[in-house]
């Protein structure tokens, strides 16, 4: 039952019915009954001070008016503010407000410089690296061609000065790099173009290096601003994460603080595949690995059937692909140019003994076809310093059916001497380093030291002759990586990047993240075209082989060509050799 209304008493402002006892009109707010002695007082003051302040205003000529307490007339009903209300102070202007704002933000900034974490804190900034920023790029033109209507070029590098400063382009792991790619510059074509200085005695190369592999360069970065570059270096390191490599705790100073401090940190780098062999073979042929090139290949046999698959891949089982396979060596020897594969230990304790079989100047150790490889078994025979799988030039019918797998797939011996005469210098070189110097966890002898600590020695003495040689420091290029991450254990990572796809001879993963790869293994780029800096763009074995192909105009081989693989940001390359 509802409360009884008094009738009698209405509200005289609104007329609305109130209950007895009740002080304020619940319809319009207005006060029933008399005030007490003490607030009647108190509002006496108020309104006395308030009269001699607009008072004060008027006499400045800044305001003036009507008391806004005056009492509304008899009868009415009252309207904007009430009778009794204090009165509020007006709001500064808003030039006074932008001031007060400036100066409240101004000092939350100086707290927060003197409290929070310094920015010398940061891993960049100890290590005095500069993080890179790439701008996504302007949307194309109707009048740009499209990337799978562009073709690559053959021509020489564009006479624009290497110091001037590139347009950066996008790479994102999350898009497909709308951004149309230019024609890829024709770097160091001149660079021992088959004279008898150069390396290779052999005009071989197989893998059908005239043809045109890919298409055309696809999305994902712009090539037509990379430097020129003639000679191109890369040094494999072997089985182990990013984290160790290049993190705070590496245990290789060389590589992590000193030559870190003067390249480009690729700290997003991934391998393609586990293991060794299959991560290798991608990036000098932009194949995806077979069950036996992810086992490395523990019975050297051909690939069967060898059928064509989309993106240029070979479909079957197996380790050794059919001569008809494109290769970069393929691709540089059918334009003039020239490669070799210097690999620590094949010419220094390879014999046919424990089935390896070198040319008879230590080249080109490989198994008999069919044969099973003991240097791919779990425990590798004593002494034995080379492994097959550490050699990917040999699983090509293409490179170890010609002359060229005797003269150019060769010991670590022959890098001195061919560095010490730009002429005689590779346009690529790809160097290994054996089983007891490739960083690898496994120590290569009981009692042997391994990891990081058993590279230093080798990476002081290579990396300081390729620095020092005069190809390096006119037109030079040098990646150090790592095949893969661990695939097991305590630091196993199969983490992939730039639109990994399903490898057609694996079967598809379970784990239901999408396709594996080898892992995040980082990159360092050392070159007289770059300054010291940090990038954090997703790139992988297939963008370093994608970067090579455009530096030296060549059409993208395999998974090099895919439309999320990006070639290396032109952006890196602003620096200018100083001779």
């Amino acid at each position: 039952m509802t409360a009884s209304v008094d009738r009698a008493g209405l509200c005289e402002d609104c007329g609305s019915p109130r209950q007895r006892g009740q002080r304020y009109c619940l319809g319009c707010g207005a006060r029933i009954g008399s005030r007490s002695p003490e607030l009647e007082q108190l509002l006496r003051r108020v309104r006395a001070q308030g009269q001699d302040s607009r008072s004060d205003i008027g006499a400045c000529g800044v305001a003036g008016g009507d008391s806004a307490e005056t009492a509304p007339p008899a009868g009415s009903r009252r309207a904007g503010r009430r009778p009794g209300l204090l009165t509020l102070p007006s709001l500064p202007s808003s030039r006074v407000s932008a001031v007060l704002v400036l100066m409240f933000l101004g000092f939350g900034v100086l707290i927060g410089d003197v409290a929070g974490s310094s920015v010398q804190d940061t891993l960049a900034a100890s290590s005095g690296r500069q993080v890179r920023l790439v701008l996504p790029p302007a949307a194309p033109t109707a009048a740009t061609s499209t990337p799978e209507a562009s073709s690559p070029s053959t021509s020489e590098p564009p006479s624009a000065s290497a110091g001037s400063e590139p347009t950066p382009s996008a790479a994102s792991e999350s898009s497909s790099s709308a951004g149309a790619s230019s024609t890829p510059a024709s770097a160091g074509t001149k660079s021992g173009s088959g004279k008898s200085s150069s390396p290779s005695s052999s005009g071989g190369g197989g893998g059908g290096g005239g043809k045109s592999g890919s298409s055309a360069p696809a999305p994902g970065g712009s090539s037509s601003q990379l430097p020129p570059v003639k000679h191109v270096f890369v040094i494999m390191l072997s089985d182990q994460p990013y984290a160790s490599v290049f993190g705070p705790s590496s245990s290789s100073p060389y590589l992590s603080q000193t030559l870190e401090h003067r390249g480009e940190l690729l700290v997003r780098y991934y391998a393609v595949a586990h293991r060794q062999l299959a991560s290798e073979i991608a990036l000098i042929g932009g194949q995806g690995p077979t069950a036996e090139t992810a086992a490395n290949c523990p019975t050297y046999s051909d690939i069967a059937p060898a059928t064509a698959g989309a993106s240029e891949q070979v479909i079957g089982h197996g380790c050794v692909y059919p001569s008809s396979t494109q290769t970069l060596p393929g691709q540089l020897t059918a334009k003039h140019l020239t490669w070799r594969a210097y690999v620590q230990g094949m010419d220094e304790g390879a014999d046919a003994g424990i089935g390896v079989r070198p040319a008879a100047d230590g080249a080109c150790g490989h198994p008999a076809l069919g044969a099973a490889d003991p240097s791919a078994a779990a425990t590798p025979p004593a002494g034995q310093t080379y492994a097959t799988w550490r050699n990917p030039f040999v699983y090509f019918h293409s490179l170890i059916d010609s002359s060229a797998c005797a003269a150019d797939d060769v010991g670590l011996n022959r890098l001195s001497s061919d560095l010490s005469d730009p002429k005689r210098t590779p346009s690529f070189s790809y160097i290994v380093p054996d089983l007891c110097h490739d960083a690898s966890p496994t120590p290569c002898a009981s009692g042997a030291p391994a990891g990081l600590p058993a590279a230093e020695g080798f990476l002081k003495r290579v990396v300081g002759e390729i620095l020092g040689s005069k190809a390096y420091r006119e037109s030079g290029l040098l990646a150090i990586t790592v095949d893969q991450a661990p695939s097991s254990g305590e630091f196993a990572d199969s983490s992939s990047c730039c639109g990994q796809p399903q490898f057609p001879n694996l079967p598809a993963s379970t784990s239901g993240l999408g396709p594996e790869g080898g892992g995040q293994v980082g990159a360092l780029l050392l070159s007289p075209f770059i300054h010291s800096g940090v990038s954090q763009e997703p790139y992988n074995h297939f963008s370093l082989l994608r970067t090579i192909e455009d530096l030296f105009g060549l059409p993208h081989l395999g998974y090099a060509g895919l439309s999320k693989v990006s070639s290396f940001e032109p952006s890196m390359f602003t620096a200018h050799p100083s001779g």
